[in-house]
C-alpha cells in the first residue's frame, strides 16, 4: 500500500470516515491515496500482493478497466458509473461470490478519482425481485394462451389440459407417458436439466424458465413453463410406461403441476429486462457475473448427482493487432460477429459468455470432453472461415481454446477454469488456432488448422 505523506493524514482521516471505497490514482492506475473500505474490498482480489495498483488488483474480474481508462481520450470526466465487478468466492478466499460498484472520474491528464462499493446485498435482492415478479407473470397473468400438465415423479406427462382450441398443436392423447421435454426445442433441455428442474422445484416450491418452446407441428413460440410440485397428490389415469430408462425420479413429490403460456407479446420486455442484469452489453452474450452464477448452479447440480459437465475457455488471437491495425470501432464489430457465431454453434441450454476483454468461456451441461472438444474446434472453424467486413476492410480472425471437464478431483468453478486456462495457454504456445484438451496436470489432443 503506498506511503501517506505528513500532508496527506488529515484528508486520509476524513476517506475513512466515508461508507464506501475512496481513493485516488494516476492514469496507470497507481494509486496515491486510499481508504479502509478500498482498501478491504481490494486487498482480497491482489491475492496477498501488495495493493499498489488498481488495474492489477482488479485485473482478473475487470480486465478490460485499463484498456477502457486508455481509451477514454477527454482531459476530465466520467469514465463509468456504478460498473458492476463480479468477484467469485474463490478469488476472495470465502464461501460467497461479491459484487462490486465501481465509479471512475477522470479529474485531470494523469489523475483518476474511485468510488468503490460493496452492492452484493443489493444485487441479490434485485435478482430476487426479477424472480418473484417472473413467477406472479407466470402464475397470475390470464392473458395469452396456456396449458396446464400433471408430471409424474421423473417428468413424464400423465394429464394434459388446455384452454386454447389448438391445444398448442398437440392432441393430449399423443403426450401422455412423454417427458415434458417434449415441449423444448432441440439444444435447449437435457435428460439430467429435466430432472434438476423437478427436484429444484421439490426443493424451492417451484421452478420457472423462459425461452422457445414448441408446437406440436414443429413451430416455435416463446413462452414460460412453471414447475410446481404436488405434495401427497395421487396421479389421474393409468401409470405411463416409461419411454427410456433416462429418466430418475426426483425426490419428495409423487406429481408435480406444470404450467406453460404462451408469452411472445412479452418476449422484447423480458430480454431487456435479462440483458440489464445479465448481458454484456456489446455483445449480448451472458456476462460475467451470470457465468459464475449458472457456473456454481451446475456445480451444485454436479455435486448431487454427477453427470458430464464440460467448460471450453476461448480467447480472440491476436485481437490487440486488430485493433491497433483497424481502430477500436472495428475491434467491438469483430467481437460482436463472433458473439454470432458462438450463437450458432452452441445449444439453447449453453452457457456462452464473455468475461472480458476478447474472453470467452462456454459451460457446457451433459456433455463429455469429447463432445465439447469437437464443438469448440467447430466453433474455431467457422470463425477461421468468416469474413468480417467493418467499413470496407475484410478482417479475418482465429479463436483458441482450451477445453477442461468436471471430475472428481475439481472442488470448485475455479478449478475446472484453471484447467481450461491452462489447455488454453498450450493453444496458444502452439501457434493459435487451436483448441486444446485439458487431461490431469497436461494438455494434449491439439487441433489446429
Amino acid at each position: 500500500m503506498p506511503t501517506v505523506g505528513r500532508n496527506e493524514e488529515a484528508l486520509l482521516q476524513l476517506l475513512n470516515a466515508a461508507p464506501v471505497g475512496l481513493m485516488q490514482t494516476t492514469l496507470d492506475g497507481n494509486i496515491e491515496i486510499v481508504n479502509a473500505v478500498s482498501a478491504k474490498l481490494l486487498l482480497p482480489l491482489a491475492g496477498g500482493a501488495v495493493l499498489n495498483n488498481l488495474f492489477t488488483a482488479l485485473g482478473d474480474v475487470a480486465p478490460a478497466l485499463r484498456r477502457q481508462v486508455e481509451a477514454f481520450a477527454p482531459v476530465q470526466g466520467l469514465i463509468c458509473d456504478g460498473l458492476h465487478i463480479d468477484c467469485p468466492a474463490e478469488q476472495l478466499a470465502g464461501s460467497e461470490m461479491k459484487v462490486l460498484a465501481l465509479t471512475l472520474q477522470k479529474t485531470g491528464p494523469d489523475q483518476l478519482v474511485a468510488v468503490l462499493s460493496d452492492i452484493t446485498q443489493q444485487v441479490k435482492h434485485e435478482q430476487e425481485l426479477m424472480q418473484y415478479q417472473a413467477w406472479s407473470r407466470a402464475a397470475l397473468t390470464g392473458a395469452g394462451d396456456h396449458a396446464v400438465a400433471t408430471l409424474d415423479s421423473t417428468g413424464l406427462i400423465v394429464d394434459w389440459h388446455c384452454n386454447t382450441d389448438t391445444g398448442f398443436g398437440f392432441v393430449p392423447g399423443q403426450l401422455l407417458g412423454r417427458p415434458y421435454s417434449v415441449f423444448y426445442p432441440e439444444g435447449a433441455i437435457t435428460a439430467e436439466r429435466l430432472v434438476d428442474r423437478l427436484h429444484e422445484a421439490h426443493t424451492t416450491g417451484w421452478s420457472l424458465d423462459e425461452g422457445w418452446r414448441l408446437h406440436g407441428d414443429g413451430g416455435r413460440f416463446w413462452g414460460s413453463t412453471m414447475i410446481a410440485p404436488l405434495q401427497g397428490r395421487g396421479l389421474p389415469g393409468p401409470a405411463p410406461t416409461r419411454p427410456d430408462d433416462s429418466h430418475t425420479a426426483a425426490p419428495g413429490a409423487s406429481a408435480y403441476s406444470l404450467l406453460m403460456r404462451d408469452t411472445t407479446d412479452q418476449r422484447e420486455s423480458f430480454e431487456q429486462q435479462r440483458r440489464a442484469g445479465a448481458r454484456d452489453e456489446l455483445t449480448g452474450m451472458c456476462n460475467r457475473r451470470s457465468f459464475f452464477d449458472a457456473a456454481e448452479l451446475e456445480m451444485a447440480r454436479w455435486h448431487r448427482v454427477p453427470r458430464p459437465l464440460s467448460l471450453v475457455m476461448f480467447d480472440a488471437d491476436h485481437f490487440k493487432a486488430i485493433n491497433d491495425a483497424h481502430g477500436h470501432a472495428a475491434g467491438d464489430a469483430v467481437l460482436r460477429r463472433l458473439a454470432e457465431l458462438f450463437g450458432r454453434t452452441f445449444r439453447q441450454i449453453d452457457v456462452s459468455a464473455r468475461i472480458g476483454g476478447e474472453e470467452f468461456a462456454v459451460l457446457l451441461p451433459s456433455t463429455d470432453i469429447t463432445t465439447a472438444e469437437s464443438v469448440a474446434n467447430r466453433l474455431r472453424l467457422a470463425v477461421m472461415y468468416e469474413q468480417i467486413v467493418v467499413d470496407g476492410v475484410t478482417i479475418r480472425c482465429t479463436v483458441s481454446g482450451g477445453v477442461a471437464t468436471m471430475e472428481t478431483q475439481v472442488t470448485s468453478v475455479a478449478d475446472l477454469i484453471k484447467r481450461a486456462d491452462r489447455a488454453l495457454y498450450a493453444a496458444k504456445a502452439a501457434g493459435r488456432n487451436c483448441i486444446v484438451r485439458h487431461q490431469g496436470d497436461t494438455a494434449h489432443s491439439i487441433r489446429c488448422a
